[in-house]
């Protein structure tokens, strides 16, 4: 058995956009608390947010097979339902390679982000969180274009 990088270096540069998202169930009380700006840790959509932006950098040191690019734009975007915080990131770069995983990483991290904020107000009696799940990460779209025609 063996584990090796994919060679990209036969191939040309492209544009490459991706969209990933994910959210976090919470209970509706620490939904409030983010709201209002009561969480002690501070604002959580503004910390997430740097958060994302600095973990989609880092995707090719978290991920071994993952080629690091040169990322020229990160748009996290994030909202609240009433018992859900979501997460959208868009990646841009013009590469060889890549997009998908560095929004995919931006989007977990900062997921795991609003977790540790807010696990003071997701615990239970007992120390546990039988309320608090990280949900539903994916791609939502992946575009690939000819650099000369961006």
């Amino acid at each position: 058995m063996s584990a090796k990088m994919v060679d990209v270096s036969g191939k040309p540069d492209v544009f490459r956009e991706a969209v990933a998202m994910g959210c976090i169930k919470l209970r509706k009380e620490t939904i409030d608390r983010i709201r209002s700006g009561g969480v002690e840790k501070g604002d959580v959509l503004t910390a997430s947010s740097i958060v994302a932006i600095s973990s989609a950098k880092l995707a090719h040191i978290l991920l071994p097979f993952c080629h690091p690019i040169k990322i020229d734009y990160v748009e996290p975007r994030i909202w609240l339902e009433d018992e859900r915080l979501c997460i959208e990131v868009l990646v841009k770069a013009r590469e060889r390679t890549g997009a998908e995983m560095e929004a995919l990483t931006a989007v977990s991290i900062a997921l795991l982000n609003v977790w540790d904020m807010v696990k003071k107000y997701e615990k239970n009696e007992n120390g546990q969180y039988p309320y608090t799940a990280i949900e539903f990460i994916r791609v939502v779209e992946k575009l690939k274009k000819d650099v000369e025609k961006y």
